[in-house]
Parts: structure tokens; sequence; C-alpha cells
């Protein structure tokens, strides 16, 4: 017969299952809380880390945030040049109370120059376009409104009938006026020679960390470009401010202290316009069909062409030999009485760019990428070793004797001794050493000026 279970045991099981259910229960429900609440937690410390995070970031790039960090900030430069168009865009930041150092560049440039667009200009507005997209890949969108946007165009604009540089100059800044950045009524113009000279000085010194020490010795800047060629220092004789004529001297505004610069520009006396001077021709005028420019300064029976503001000139050498000294002659005539001579370069440290370096990289005076330092008289020796080669060995580089004659002379003209020392390069700290930057700082160095005159 099968035992039943008691009446006390059905009690204990009628309790315990109950309870066991309560408890079972109890468990879960703290179990979900407590897991919710890790997450949640969690959550809150990474959303506030990510918070935290772009807070940082934005102390120390968001423009007018408070300043816990380097204040950053954007410009934008268009060097429109005799051969092409460039962009650069330039990183800043100012720690508080500081003076602003540059963080990164990002440089594009484009062929041809836009004073090839003088008879089709509607052509030019896309590689305006293309070169502003740049731009915008490298500067976050939150800085888009508070960027300036500059162009300044240099010697080959300055060389067209003014009508038709205007109307390349009015396509450019309908196409600025289209864009996201901060552009200005001045956002486009043909820059003039002493600007150019002067805003190089600013890049160079800038670099060298000689405008952020009051005192400090600055150097001066030699830049020889296609069309012009600029020569900029800071004199500290007052013989030179005397002896300077009109159109010399400039002033210079920047961080609240004011430069009194010998600037001058020589328009006309640039590489390319030099080279065409010394040919027999004249800037602007096509050679007529069938004639042939004649030049000492290239080898016996050279027969050639070469291509210069879109025209192509045919050419040919001398028949005379002594060919350094026949080109040196000529040059010297193409020089006379153009350029002023300075005694206190003689004392001035100088840095020298544009076709100064290409053209002594070219013959081994200096590193192709390092560059160098140099004396005035070794463009001298090397252009009578080239010159003197080229006689034997007319397949080199037609105009390699022309160009480092016409170098030396010039040199020569703007008063430095054979002996004198230049430094030439392409970048200082790892930056090039174009007029751009010190065009660029210095608007934007303006308008911050502007801003504190108005408030």
């Amino acid at each position: 017969m099968r035992k039943l279970p008691s009446h006390g045991t059905l009690r204990m099981t009628k309790v315990a299952y109950p309870l066991g259910l309560c408890v079972g229960l109890f468990i879960y429900v703290a179990y979900i809380k407590w897991h919710r609440a890790s997450a949640a937690q969690a959550f809150f410390t990474v959303a506030g880390a990510a918070t935290g995070a772009r807070w940082g970031q934005q102390t120390f790039s968001s423009p007018g945030s408070a300043a816990r960090g380097p204040e950053v900030f954007y410009g934008i430069m268009f060097d429109a040049g005799s051969t092409g168009t460039r962009v650069h865009v330039f990183q800043f930041a100012r720690p508080p109370g500081e003076t602003p150092t540059l963080t990164h560049e990002t440089f594009k440039a484009l062929k041809p120059g836009l004073s090839a667009y003088a008879d089709d200009v509607e052509k030019s507005a896309q590689g305006i376009q293309e070169l502003l997209d740049v731009a915008k890949q490298h500067i976050p969108f939150d800085f888009w409104k508070a960027t300036p946007l500059v162009l300044k165009a240099t010697a080959g604009l300055r060389l067209l009938p003014g009508e038709k540089a205007q109307k390349l100059l009015q396509k450019v800044k309908e196409v600025f006026k289209a864009s996201p950045f901060l552009v200005g009524d001045d956002c486009v113009s043909i820059m003039n020679g002493t600007d150019e000279g002067v805003s190089a000085w600013i890049t160079v010194n800038f670099l060298t960390g000689s405008l952020k020490t009051p005192g400090r010795s600055s150097v001066g800047m030699l830049d020889l470009g296609g069309g012009s060629t600029q020569i900029t220092f800071l004199p500290r004789v007052e013989g030179t401010l005397q002896a300077s004529p009109p159109g010399h001297l400039t002033a210079l505004q920047m961080f609240n202290r004011t430069y009194k610069l010998y600037s001058y520009s020589y328009l006309g006396l640039g590489l390319m316009s030099a080279r065409l001077a010394i040919l027999g021709g004249v800037e602007g005028k096509p050679a007529e069909d069938g004639k042939e420019l004649i030049s000492p300064c290239l080898s016996p029976g050279f027969r050639g062409e070469w291509e210069h503001a879109e025209v192509t000139y045919r050419i040919s050498g001398q028949k005379a030999a002594g060919l350094h000294e026949t080109c040196a002659s000529r040059v010297s005539e193409v020089l006379r009485n153009k350029v002023h001579k300075t005694e206190e370069v003689q004392h001035v440290d100088f840095y020298a760019f544009s076709y100064y370096y290409d053209l002594a990289a070219s013959v081994g005076l200096i590193d192709a990428e390092k560059g160098g330092s140099l004396m005035v008289g070794d463009f001298e020796i090397a252009a009578k070793y080239v010159c003197r080669t080229l006689e034997t060995r007319p397949q080199s580089s037609p105009f390699t004797c022309m160009d480092l004659t016409y170098i030396s002379l010039l040199l020569q003209e703007f008063g430095f001794p054979r002996d004198k020392v230049l430094r030439l390069t392409r970048k200082i700290d790892n930056v090039e050493t174009s007029w751009a930057l010190g065009a660029i700082f210095h608007y934007i160095d303006s308008l911050k000026r502007q801003k504190s005159t108005a408030s």
C-alpha cells in the first residue's frame, strides 16, 4: 500500500513554492536593475569622455571659443603669377598673449598663369574653382565662414592691358563670392611690386623668428621672378634712408610695431623679361614673321625657339667668340641706369629665392633639395664656365649662360660685392618662402586691427 504524505509535509510544500518564486523574482528584478544601471553608467562614461574630447578640441580650435588653448585660425592666399596660379592654405595657432605660429601649409599649383586667359575669361574660372576645392578639403567646415580668401596677381597681370586684367579679376571675384569663405571687397587685386617684396620680407622674417623678438636683427630678401625682381630689407643706417630714391621706402605695421623698409620691385627685370630684352625683343610685342632675334649669350650657330608670354620667338646665337664677355656686355646694356645701388646691403644678411635658387641648383652651386649658401661671385664663376663649355657643347641648355651672367651682374648692380654670402632656400622649417605667407598674415593682422578700432 502506498504511503500518503502527512499534512505537515503538505503545508511545508505549499509555503516553499511561493517563497522560492518570490526569491527568484526578487533576484531577477535586482539583476535587471543592476544591469541597466551598469549599462547606463557605461554609456554616460563614454558619452562624457566623448563630450570632454569634443570640448577639449573646441577650446583649441573652434572659432570664438573660450581660450583654454591656442586659438586656431586659417587663411587662403591665391598667388596668380606669370607662369601659374597657386593656392596656399595656411593654418595658424596663437597661444594666449603670444605671437601666432604657422602649424600647417597646403599648397597646389596649376598652369598656365591667369594672364593666359586674357582672351577667354570664362575659362579661367575652372582652375580657380579646382584650387578652391583644395581649400575646402583642408579646412574644417566650422572655420569656412571665418577664413579670409584672397587672390593677389603679380607681374603676369601687371603686364596686361588694364581692361583685360580687370575682366579676369572680376571673374575671379565672382567665383570667390560664391564660395563659403570670408570674402572682402578687396579680396582680389593686382599686387604692386613693393607689396610683393614686403610680403616676402614678412615671410622670411616670420619664419626665422625676427618678428617675434623685438630688437633681433632682421634679414633681407631677394626675389627673382619671371617678370619682376624685388629687394627688401630694414635699413639701420640713416644714410640709406636719406639716399633712397622716391618710392623705395615703405612703412609696414605688424604686431603693433611700425617698420620703415627699403623695398623696390623692378618690373621688366625678372628673368623671363630680361631674357627677352637681351635677345632684342620688346615685352608685349611678338616677333615679326620670319624674323629671328639675335643674342650674344647663345652658342655660335644656335637655332631654336623659345616661348615667352604665349608668344614663340625664333632665336639664333652669335657668330663671334668670347661668349661670356659679349653676353656680359649686352646684359650691362640692359641693366644700365635701371637699378639703384645701396651700400648697406653689404652688411645685411640676405635670403634669395625663386630663380636665384633654381639657377644655382641647376649648375651645382647649392644642393637642389636643401639649398645652401654661396658668394655672389660664384654666379660669375659659374657663368664663365658654362659659357665657355657651351661653345663646345651647344646641346646643353642654351639659356644657362645668359641667365647666370644676368644674375651675376644684377646682384652687383644692387650693391653686393663678389664676396657677399647669400642664403638660398626654398623652405624654412619646411615652409615655402614665398610672399604668400607674409601677404595673408599681414591681411589677417589688418583685419584684426580694423575690428579692434571699430570696437
